[in-house]
C-alpha cells in the first residue's frame, strides 16, 4: 500500500531512488515487477513532485534490490562513486552481452581494485615492502608454455608431487586452495567473487604492479584450478582481462591468440608435460577417441577436471581435436552449466576470509595484532559487521 507524503514522512530523496535504480540497471517496469509494485507508484517515489513515499519496509526492499545502503536514501543527492578502470573483455563466446555495460561486473571490478588499495595500505601500516612478482616468470605469447609453467612452479616452490596422486576426494577438492596460496606467494592478490558466473565470466585479472589481482568465481573445484591457472597466465603476460569460454572459431584474432596461450599455459601448469610423458608416451599419431575411463583416471591423478585433462591431451597430440570439439565439449559445457556449489565454510566469518584469501586476511590480522589498526578498522577491511566473526577468523588463522 502506498503512503501519501506528508510533513512527517521520512526524508527520503527521490533523486537518489532514481540514481540507484539506474545504477543497478533496472527499468521502471523491471524494478516494479520485482518489488510487486505498480510502475506508476515507483515512478511517483522517484519524482520530486510525487504524491507518495515508500514505507520503511518498502525502502529497505528497494535498497536490497538495488544493492545499496538503506541510509543512502536520506542523502541530499546521489553520492559520487568512483568508477573502475575498464578491463579489456577477452570473452570470445558468441551471443554474450557486452560485460562493460554490466553494472554488477563493473562493481566487482571496483571491489577488486578497492581490496588491492586496501592491501597496499596495510603493507604500509605494518612497515613491510610489497612483494614483487619475480621478473623471471613474465612471458609473452611467443614463450613456450611448458618452459614458463616449469619456471613458475619453481618460483612457487610447488613440485608436482604436492598436487598429483592425492588419494581422497577431499584432498583433491583442496587443490584450488593450494594453488591459490601458491599464486599469492608470488605477490599476487587472489580473490573470489561467487557470482561472476552469472555474467558468463570465469574470472578476471587486474595486471597492475605491484600486487596484481586475480578474481575467480564459484565453479567445481577442478574448474577453479583451471581458471586460476588461466588468470595467472594473464598476470605473466602483464595483461588485464575479463575471461570466459572460448568457441571453436571466431573472435578477434589478437584476443584469441592471448586466450589460447593462457589456456595452454593453464594446462601446462596443472599437467606438466614431463610428468605426463612419464606416465604415457605420446603416440605416433593422435587417436581418434579416448575412453572416458582413461580421461577420468588421468584427471584424478593430476587433480584436474576431465574437461581440462582432455584439452591437455589434445594439446600434447594424444587425441584428435575433433573428438574434443565435436563429441566431448558439448557434454562438458552442459555439466558445468548444471554444476551447483555445495558446502560452506565451517563458520560464517570464514566466508569473508575465503572471499578475500590468505594474503589479504593475514595482512588485516597482522596489522590488527600489531595495534596498527583497531578492531573496527579490521572489520571494515574485511567487510564484516559482526566483530565476533573477526575474532573467529583470527582464531582460525592461529594468530
Amino acid at each position: 500500500m502506498a503512503r501519501k507524503r506528508t510533513a512527517d514522512s521520512l526524508p527520503f530523496t527521490p533523486a537518489v531512488f532514481r540514481w540507484a535504480r539506474d545504477r543497478a540497471g533496472y527499468s521502471l517496469d523491471d524494478a516494479a515487477k520485482k518489488l510487486a509494485l505498480s510502475k506508476e507508484i515507483l515512478s511517483d517515489w522517484e519524482s520530486d513532485d510525487g504524491t507518495f513515499a515508500p514505507t520503511v519496509k518498502q525502502a529497505r526492499d528497494l535498497a536490497a534490490l538495488y544493492g545499496r545502503s538503506f541510509l543512502e536514501w536520506f542523502l541530499p543527492a546521489a553520492p559520487e562513486l568512483p568508477e573502475p578502470k575498464r578491463i579489456p573483455d577477452f570473452r570470445l563466446y558468441r551471443g554474450a552481452d557486452d560485460p562493460s555495460d554490466t553494472r554488477e561486473l563493473l562493481d566487482a571490478q571496483l571491489w577488486a581494485e578497492t581490496q588491492r588499495e586496501n592491501a597496499l595500505d596495510l603493507y604500509s601500516e605494518i612497515g613491510e615492502d610489497v612483494p614483487q612478482v619475480p621478473e623471471n616468470v613474465f612471458a609473452t605469447i611467443e614463450s613456450d608454455v611448458d618452459a614458463v609453467a616449469a619456471t613458475v612452479r619453481d618460483a612457487m616452490q610447488f613440485p608436482i608431487e604436492q598436487q598429483a596422486g592425492l588419494i581422497t576426494t577431499q584432498q583433491r577438492a583442496g587443490i584450488p586452495n593450494l594453488i591459490r596460496d601458491k599464486i599469492e606467494s608470488l605477490g599476487i592478490l587472489t580473490l573470489r567473487k561467487s557470482d561472476l558466473n552469472r555474467y558468463q565470466v570465469g574470472g578476471f585479472c587486474i595486471a597492475e604492479f605491484p600486487l596484481p589481482v586475480i578474481v575467480f568465481t564459484s565453479e567445481s573445484p577442478n574448474a577453479q584450478a583451471f581458471t586460476l591457472g588461466h588468470e595467472l597466465a594473464h598476470v605473466l603476460l602483464r595483461q588485464s582481462a575479463i575471461s570466459g569460454a572460448i568457441p571453436r572459431q571466431g573472435g578477434d584474432p589478437d584476443v584469441r591468440r592471448v586466450e589460447d596461450w593462457c589456456n595452454k599455459f593453464a594446462g601446462a601448469f596443472l599437467i606438466p608435460r614431463q610428468t605426463m610423458l612419464a606416465r604415457h608416451p605420446i603416440p605416433n599419431m593422435p587417436r581418434e577417441a579416448i575412453p572416458d575411463s582413461d580421461i577420468s583416471e588421468l584427471a584424478i591423478y593430476f587433480g584436474v577436471s576431465e574437461h581440462a585433462m582432455l584439452v591437455r591431451l589434445v594439446e600434447l597430440n594424444y587425441v584428435d581435436a575433433s573428438y574434443y570439439w565435436d563429441v566431448k565439449k558439448p557434454i562438458y559445457n552442459e555439466e558445468e552449466k548444471n554444476f551447483r556449489a555445495f558446502g560452506r565454510p565451517k563458520f560464517y566469518g570464514r566466508r569473508y576470509a575465503s572471499s578475500l584469501g590468505t594474503l589479504y586476511t593475514s595482512l588485516v590480522i597482522e596489522a590488527w595484532n600489531a595495534g596498527r589498526i583497531t578492531n573496527h578498522n579490521a572489520a571494515e577491511f574485511m567487510g564484516i559487521k559482526n566483530l565476533a566473526h573477526l575474532h573467529d577468523i583470527r582464531e582460525d588463522f592461529g594468530t
